[in-house]
């Protein structure tokens, strides 16, 4: 039961995680920069993997698609990949993770399903560097930016989206985890042995029976002249 209850757990854990690191990828403030006026802000500079924008006071932005993946910097190319990555092995971890879970009724024997959730578990801790991966490499390039005196182009701050991929990819890996326990879980499980006492023939069961009943009939007496 508690092993059950563990495997439920985990697998709400990976699938919030999961749902955390594809609503990263359309997610717009991956690094976000503010021109403050005296009253306003009067334009707020935003990008994400696929775009940079610029927003003006009165809410209306203009967007850049970025240019050939083949002319990107390397390092978004790198993010593309890998955020793609942990959305594709988060799907297919939640599948395996649906067969191997105890309280389903697909996958087979319980050692069977204990291997399948171990592997559920694998790919989600997977997916969840992979996510962790291309977050802290965005958030490098931004910082080491920010704090480069001799770059004088435009400095961004830490986004939104990079705040959930982590926590998205900090489930992933929690509820992988978990989920590898359960194999070490069903090996330490007790089996419980029967014992074979071999098949009893019919007429064998039947002797002990009548053995077993006491012969109640009574004794005849003969008389004297039955000899005769």
């Amino acid at each position: 039961m508690a092993s059950t209850s563990a495997e439920i757990i985990a697998f709400l854990l990976t699938i919030s995680g999961w749902v955390l690191v594809s609503s990263t990828l359309p997610t717009d403030y991956w690094k976000v920069s503010t021109i403050d006026g005296t009253v306003i802000t009067t334009a707020t500079f935003w990008a994400n993997l696929w775009k940079t924008c610029v927003t003006d006071s009165t809410g209306v932005s203009n967007c850049k698609d970025f240019p050939s993946m083949l002319a990107l910097d390397g390092y978004i190319q790198a993010c593309r990949g890998l955020m793609i990555s942990a959305v594709c092995l988060g799907f297919f971890g939640a599948i395996f993770g649906l067969v191997g879970m105890k309280c389903t009724k697909v996958g087979g024997s319980d050692q069977t399903k204990a291997k399948i959730a171990c592997l559920a578990g694998l790919i989600f801790i997977l997916s969840g560097l992979c996510s962790m991966t291309s977050c802290s490499l965005y958030a490098n390039r931004i910082t080491s930016e920010f704090f480069d005196p001799s770059f004088v182009a435009q400095k961004y701050e830490l986004g939104a989206a990079l705040f959930i991929g982590w926590a998205g990819a900090s489930l992933c890996i929690i509820g992988g985890s978990i989920f590898c326990f359960s194999i070490a879980e069903n090996r330490n499980s007790p089996r419980r042995g029967y014992a074979y006492n071999g098949a009893t023939s019919v007429m064998s069961a039947r002797t002990k029976v009548q053995n077993s009943i006491p012969d109640k009939t009574t004794p005849k007496h003969f008389d004297k002249n039955a000899y005769v």
